[in-house]
């Protein structure tokens, strides 16, 4: 897939976010290109979806620049797209899920028609199309969701947990549609708390702690030998606030608070 502008590389600079008097993100740096699959792990409260969230712009950071290759904000916002852990479902059909965006995005309605059907079969819900939305299961709503973008083809998909409340046959399913999308072009930036699915998505691995990104790394060669003392722990399964120490701890939560 081409784009006449593309919107990558996206860069973050000195980025830092506070809620309630904490630092919750701390100086992060980084730049995402078009091509790896990027994979963003640590414990809960590390600070992953903030950082999916600051990247989409949902949330704006209080010290430091988000910056796109691409300066129009108009391109910027058609052209990339999140799926949130429960993404919402409009009170219509599966398929008017599908053409509601495109109709926004004032696509023809033959083209929406061929999209919509494309995205129904390409997510294997092609037979729930007349469905009311809001009655399917998980992991159909997840199917959908996943759907809607790929009939928008985004040049970027940021995705925060999307199989954390599925089984093994729909957290499959959902894999192979987000192979599926980035096949056809589209850069896949996602959280999980999965290290096994980590493996079998990431091309390379971010790791962050407290607000901190500590390590990033070829996918390979992190599960391989995290360089970072806590992405050790973390590999193998270990609490890391008692691998901190009680001294380290409060020297972290001092941090935090500043």
């Amino acid at each position: 897939m081409t784009y006449p502008t593309p919107i990558l590389p996206l860069k973050l600079e000195d980025i830092s976010f506070e809620a309630g008097g904490k630092r919750l993100i701390k100086d992060l740096n980084c730049t995402f290109d078009s091509e790896p699959r990027s994979v963003i792990i640590g414990p809960n409260g590390a600070g992953k979806s903030l950082f999916l969230k600051i990247c989409h712009g949902l949330i704006s950071p209080h010290t430091g620049h988000v910056r796109w290759n691409d300066a129009n904000e108009k391109s910027v916002r058609l052209n990339q797209a999140m799926m949130l852990q429960r993404p919402v479902m409009l009170r219509r059909s599966v398929s008017a899920n599908i053409h509601y965006p495109l109709k926004l995005r004032k696509i023809p309605k033959s083209e929406r028609n061929t999209l919509v059907e494309d995205a129904l079969t390409q997510a294997g819900i092609a037979r729930l199309r007349d469905h009311p939305a809001r009655v399917l299961s998980i992991g159909e709503q997840q199917k959908l969701a996943l759907a809607r973008v790929w009939a928008l083809k985004p040049q970027v998909l940021f995705l925060d947990e999307p199989t954390a409340s599925l089984d093994p046959a729909a957290t499959h399913a959902v894999e192979e549609i987000i192979r599926a999308i980035h096949a056809q072009g589209t850069k896949i930036i996602m959280t999980t708390h999965d290290l096994a699915q980590a493996k079998r998505i990431a091309d390379e691995i971010l790791f962050m702690f407290r607000g901190r990104l500590l390590e990033r790394n070829p996918a390979a060669s992190f599960f391989e030998k995290p360089e970072n003392d806590l992405a050790q722990a973390f590999v193998k399964g270990e609490l890391l606030w008692w691998r901190l120490g009680k001294t380290n701890r409060r020297n972290t939560d001092k941090q935090t608070n500043t």
